[in-house]
């Protein structure tokens, strides 16, 4: 196979240099890597081009009149760069594969044909080695149910753009249609979803591998991680209601459904709890511990499948209160997105992201 690497940039000049030099330490070496330096006032252009040493495998490029942000760089780097290309493999910047990534993807491919897609097991930090915040563990414990979860079902329905990899004659089949620029679509918030969606419509399998991880950037606040959350929640939504319930869509619907369900519960149990208390008729039972401590327990199973876990990712699963906190951080931009998503009001969730984001770095 011929496999092609598209890398989209924007304002990455701290990370992208450890990108590339994974990509270049691949037991097997993509037949090209693109670069695609998106819109940046930094010094990412020049960091790619340090790195790769002007080697004959990577280009660095600047997409040109780009108004679409990630997607129009992905879109404009497939159409001049991807033609010839087999497989292809999207990363975002702040990604690195480690070395078996583009090898064990390629024979995942050729081993079926049927395989429209396949996303790494992505995680935090970006090398190797656990540690980090407490915002950055509870995101790791996040995605490692996400994969496990993904793993079990043998199906997912987003290919992770965080890395992933994807069959370039459905990305065609796809792109030939009349209401896009290429397989990328800009009207979606959440290109990656959307994508997985139209290559799923074509009856192909869409999986997490078994043995590609990825590891990458952490939000590290709470308002950057809501930022990038809220994009993400909206944009699914927003799919969802324009895609309407069918085969492909039924566990996703009942994923919102179950997301709305827990938000509602909790806060119904703190008005409980409340007004029980200003009522003195609140009474302490003992059997109250039961539900606690089956949480608990599950808790602390699900954390001995956290990448890299250390004695700190156990002890927070047992203490319970930083799940919890973060469990009313995703009731938050759940509950929140819904209702941006059935006001209908036309705000740009990139933007937003980015806004968060660069808050958090000057922090």
């Amino acid at each position: 196979m011929r496999v092609v690497a598209l890398v989209p940039a924007h304002q990455e000049q701290d990370s992208i240099g450890a990108t590339v030099r994974a990509l270049l330490a691949q037991e097997r070496l993509p037949d090209l890597i693109v670069v695609i330096a998106d819109n940046c006032s930094d010094q990412t252009v020049q960091r790619a081009q340090e790195v790769s040493h002007g080697h004959p495998n990577v280009l660095v490029v600047e997409a040109e009149g780009n108004a679409h942000r990630k997607p129009g760089a992905l879109n404009w780097a497939w159409h001049h760069y991807c033609q010839n290309a087999d497989l292809l493999v999207t990363l975002d910047a702040d990604t690195c594969l480690p070395t078996n990534a583009v090898g064990d993807w390629e024979a995942e491919f050729e081993a079926d044909p049927k395989l429209g897609g396949s996303s790494s097991k992505f995680t935090m930090p970006s090398t190797p080695g656990g540690g980090g915040s407490m915002l950055v563990r509870l995101q790791r414990a996040e995605f490692a149910r996400w994969t496990s979860t993904g793993l079990r079902r043998g199906w997912t329905s987003v290919l992770a753009g965080t890395g992933c990899s994807i069959r370039n004659d459905v990305l065609k089949a796809i792109a030939a249609r009349d209401d896009r620029n290429g397989p990328w679509s800009y009207a979606s918030a959440v290109e990656d979803f959307e994508l997985t969606y139209q290559i799923r419509k074509l009856g192909y399998v869409c999986r997490i591998s078994p043995t590609v991880r990825a590891y990458t950037d952490a939000m590290q606040t709470v308002g950057a991680l809501l930022g990038q959350r809220r994009k993400w929640q909206v944009g699914t939504v927003e799919d969802l209601m324009s895609w309407g319930w069918n085969d492909l869509t039924r566990i996703d619907w009942m994923q919102q459904a179950a997301g709305l369900l827990a938000a509602m519960v909790r806060i119904g149990f703190v008005t409980m709890l409340l007004s029980g208390l200003a009522l003195g008729i609140l009474r302490f039972d003992p059997i109250w511990l039961a539900p606690t401590a089956v949480f608990i327990a599950n808790d602390v199973r699900q954390s001995w499948r956290i990448p890299h876990r250390d004695w700190i990712d156990v002890l927070m699963a047992a203490l319970l209160i930083p799940s919890e906190i973060f469990a009313w951080l995703r009731s938050y931009w759940f509950l929140g997105s819904w209702v941006h998503a059935l006001r209908g009001k036309n705000v740009d969730l990139w933007a937003k992201q980015y806004e968060a984001e660069a808050e958090a770095l000057t922090r």
